[in-house]
């Protein structure tokens, strides 16, 4: 484990999920009530024993190296553990990354400082959970000098991701960015191996490829340029996705999109959903504000009365439903559901409120939003588009902090 250094590529802009992304990079988007993204893969790095962890941050980069600084200054410095945020530096040119590949290389400074002989490269925007450990002893026994985490994908898919063509030792003979006609694995005509944005390399290795890449006129990306640059002249190995989210079915999500983000919300609220957040042998961390208890007022529970109910839902600290109706829905801490209201089917950030008599459905409403009286959400499309993002499938995303008005947004 102290052979090991990791790097977390958080740089992202997140296009596909503005407006969640107006104000905060993609790792930095809330998620689950509590968390932001970028916390399963730093909890995945806690949990597989790696203490020393670099986050390189690019764009719109204060929440998420707040959210790193306040909720992740957890190790011991002394003893040469940390996780940090790191800024651009411009210690090599005076470009702004360029890419997967030059974000790393003008890092050089960082793990050779560190003596490490293995480095790890993980992405900071996915929801999984992984012992990285397994995939490290995967490297030794096959000798490798870079090992590509792989995960199963149906072939029909593979235009969306990077696909690895294996033998039947799983050395990569070929990689290929969004295929129209990829290679299916050796034994499953219907599968293909898809890239998860995961990899651990030799440093001696990875050293020499991104000083040679640095020199040429690429993408300057692991998967357009470093990894199939090494396929021909070294020992590239794909790792089959371990999954210690212990379910039926393997989970990893690259939320991409408004509805993606939505629906893998949405999922922690069923009877047995596709992510475990409550496995206490893998503790997802977060930072954990000061929240009082969540508290569900008025009982009166007759015809026109008010009652402070929360039905299928996932419901944080400081949260008071006041005589209104939350189903199957997320709410973040501090949001306040008022008198006779009826949210369904949403995800509510952090310090909302929900003013009386308003409905809301099949929304993001991103923090620091205040609805008032009787707004209804979600239930006429083409008023809701003309003040909000609405998705092709009907989904309403309200911005962080966007300022609602009775005379126009009130159904009465």
């Amino acid at each position: 484990m102290n052979s090991i250094f990791t790097m977390v590529l958080a740089g992202g802009k997140g296009e596909r999920l503005k407006p969640l992304t107006e104000h905060r990079a993609k790792p930095a988007v809330p998620f689950g009530g509590k968390y932001r993204i970028i916390d399963f893969t730093l909890s995945n790095c806690l949990n597989s024993g790696l203490r020393r962890v670099a986050v390189l941050i690019q764009y719109k980069s204060h929440s998420l190296d707040r959210h790193i600084r306040i909720g992740w200054n957890v190790l011991n410095a002394e003893l040469g553990e940390y996780i940090a945020s790191i800024p651009p530096q411009q210690r090599i040119s005076e470009e702004w990354y360029r890419g997967t590949a030059d974000a790393v290389y003008q890092n050089l400074f960082l793990w050779e400082g560190e003596q490490a002989e293995y480095i790890l490269i993980l992405a900071g925007d996915h929801i999984y959970k992984m012992n990285y450990m397994e995939m490290f002893h995967w490297l030794v026994a096959k000798n490798a000098d870079v090992v590509v985490g792989a995960i199963d994908i149906p072939i029909q898919e593979a235009n969306r991701f990077g696909v690895m063509t294996v033998d039947e030792d799983y050395r990569v003979t070929r990689f290929d960015e969004k295929p129209s006609n990829p290679t299916p694995l050796p034994n499953d005509p219907d599968t293909v191996f898809g890239s998860m944005g995961i990899y651990l390399f030799r440093s001696k290795s990875l050293r020499e490829e991104l000083i040679a890449d640095a020199k040429e006129g690429t993408a300057h990306d692991f998967g357009k340029n470093i990894i199939p640059r090494m396929i021909a002249n070294r020992k590239v190995y794909a790792f089959k996705f371990q999954d210690a989210n212990r379910k039926a079915v393997k989970y990893w999500r690259d939320i991409g999109t408004l509805d993606a983000y939505w629906e893998a919300n949405l999922d922690l609220v069923a009877v047995d959903p596709l992510f475990n957040l409550y496995d206490q042998q893998w503790p997802i961390r977060t930072y954990q504000g000061q929240f009082p208890p969540a508290k569900f007022v008025f009982a009166q529970d007759y015809q026109g009365g008010r009652m402070g109910v929360a039905l299928d839902s996932v419901v944080c600290g400081g949260c008071i439903i006041s005589g209104g109706r939350v189903q199957n829905s997320v709410l973040s801490p501090n949001v306040r559901v008022q008198d006779h209201s009826d949210v369904r089917d949403s995800v509510i950030m952090e310090n909302v409120v929900i003013g009386e008599h308003s409905r809301i459905r099949r929304a993001i409403v991103d923090k620091d939003v205040v609805i008032p009286a009787k707004t209804e959400i979600g239930y006429d499309r083409e008023a809701d588009a003309q003040r909000f993002t609405v998705t092709e499938s009907g989904l309403v995303v309200i911005s962080k902090g966007m300022k609602l008005h009775a005379s126009v947004d009130s159904s009465g």
